[in-house]
């Protein structure tokens, strides 16, 4: 289950363990509202985040695009290597702030 936290002025969305086609239309739905507010700083905590596919890279992409478009800012924290590996190899290094363990 993905949560919703606000913290310091920034809404903290902390995922689940997998972003994958079974759970992408869920996790995209779990968030609009909080990624839709102009303004938004918004943190997407991958601390128990394992496994990002193809449909959960798209998610995170049209995050991104929507908080920029409300002149907001998105980052990524608590990275694994492994996922990193999966945004890298993905170009995702080049365009979204990522902070990684």
């Amino acid at each position: 289950m993905t949560k919703i936290l606000k913290e310091d002025g920034k809404t903290i969305i902390q995922t689940e363990s997998r972003i994958d086609t079974l759970n992408a239309s869920q996790f995209e739905a779990d968030i609009q509202h909080a990624v839709r507010q102009p303004g938004a700083n918004v943190e997407l905590d991958c601390t128990d985040l394992t496994f990002i596919a193809s449909s959960g890279l798209r998610i995170v992409q049209k995050t991104m695009r929507t908080v920029m478009a409300g002149k907001g800012t998105f980052k990524m924290t608590n990275v694994r290597p492994d996922v990193y590996k999966v945004l890298a190899m993905t170009g995702f290094t080049k365009f979204i702030r990522i902070e990684h363990q």
